[in-house]
C-alpha cells in the first residue's frame, strides 16, 4: 500500500496535477488530500505554557488514496498532552504543507515559499463513532499501517477537525480564505 500511495503521490507531483494557485478551494482540498500528517496546534493546559498556544505533529488522513473526504482524521489517545488540551478546550489549528511531499522539492520551492502551498484549517476537534468511525479508520490505517499495532491499552479512538476557517497560501500576494462549503464542494 506505501508504494502505491508513494507512485501516485509522486505521479501528482511529478506530472504537475497540483491545481492552479487560482483556484483556492480545489489547492485546499490537494493539499489535505496529499498531505498525511500535520502540525496540530491547541491551547495548553500545562505549565508552563499554560494559556499559550502548543503545536504538535500528528498523522492525520482525509480518506483513502483513492477517496478524498476532506476531513482530516486523527487517531488519538488521552495520554497524549494534545489531546489533554482538546479536552478542555476542543479548538485547535491545523497546519498542512506541501513541502511534505516530493512536488517542493523537484521545483526547488523553499518551504516557506508561498508557491510551497500551504492551508491552515480551524475548527473542533471531536471523537467520530458508527460509519465515520469505520470511515476514519479505513482512511487512517491505510495510510499508516503502523497505527494498528499501537499499544491496545492506551484507548486509542478515532477523531475529526471540524473545520470552521480555512486559509489558504499558495502564490505570492497573501493569504486566501475559503469557506467550508466552497472547500467541501471542490474535488482534489
Amino acid at each position: 500500500m506505501w508504494l502505491l500511495w508513494g507512485v501516485l503521490l509522486a505521479g501528482a507531483a511529478g506530472a504537475l496535477r497540483v491545481p492552479p494557485a487560482e483556484e483556492t478551494a480545489r489547492m485546499a482540498r490537494f493539499v489535505a488530500h496529499a498531505c498525511d500528517w500535520g502540525a496540530l496546534a491547541t491551547i495548553s493546559t500545562h505549565d508552563p505554557v499554560r494559556g499559550q498556544p502548543f503545536a504538535n505533529v500528528f498523522s492525520i488522513s482525509d480518506g483513502e488514496v483513492s477517496n478524498s473526504s476532506g476531513v482530516p482524521y486523527l487517531y488519538l489517545t488521552t495520554m497524549e498532552i494534545s489531546v489533554k488540551d482538546l479536552q478542555v478546550n476542543g479548538n485547535a489549528s491545523l497546519t498542512l504543507s506541501l513541502a511534505q511531499t516530493s512536488y517542493c522539492k523537484e521545483k526547488s520551492y523553499d518551504p516557506q515559499s508561498p508557491l510551497c502551498a500551504r492551508v491552515i484549517f480551524y475548527g473542533v476537534v471531536e471523537k467520530v463513532a458508527g460509519i465515520e468511525a469505520d470511515f476514519a479508520k479505513r482512511a487512517l490505517f491505510s495510510r499508516h499501517p503502523e497505527m494498528q499495532d499501537w499499544p491496545p491499552g492506551h484507548n486509542w479512538f478515532f477523531a475529526k477537525l471540524n473545520i470552521a476557517n480555512i486559509w489558504v497560501l499558495s502564490h505570492f500576494g497573501g493569504i486566501e480564505m475559503v469557506t467550508p462549503e466552497d472547500y467541501f464542494k471542490a474535488t482534489p
